[in-house]
């Protein structure tokens, strides 16, 4: 079992920033593929960005690819979201996502069976 938590959210002005962390408690023994998706209202989860077991790759959605950035540091057994020039659009819930049964990052969330309790970002124009 992988338990994630989530923080770092808030409210925060288009074009300002705001870094998101997730720590994972229970099964750290060894890394694994991690990722964030997102949940607007109305709209459904939808993948954001994903970091392989060492770190050494990573993967980003169209939407936020040269505004984001993943990151890990599996010495705290955490993994990072830096988002930048933010945008009314990105505002959403945002969920960490642990994937210790795949070897490659994934960007379907029916590859991640552990999830977090999902964190509010609200950008407002």
């Amino acid at each position: 079992q992988v338990q994630l938590v989530e923080s770092g959210g808030g409210l925060v002005q288009a074009g300002g920033s705001l870094r998101l962390s997730c720590v994972a408690s229970g099964r750290t023994g060894s890394t694994f593929p991690m990722g964030w998706f997102r949940q607007a209202p109305g709209k459904e989860r939808e993948f954001v960005a994903s970091i392989s077991r060492g770190g050494g790759y990573s993967y980003y959605a169209d939407s936020v690819k040269g505004r984001f950035t993943i990151s890990r540091d599996s010495a705290k057994n955490s993994v990072y979201l830096q988002m930048s020039s933010l945008k009314p659009e990105d505002t959403a819930v945002y969920y960490c996502a642990a994937a210790p049964g795949i070897d490659y990052i994934s960007t379907r969330s029916t590859d991640y069976p552990y999830w977090g309790q999902g964190t509010q970002v609200t950008v407002s124009s």
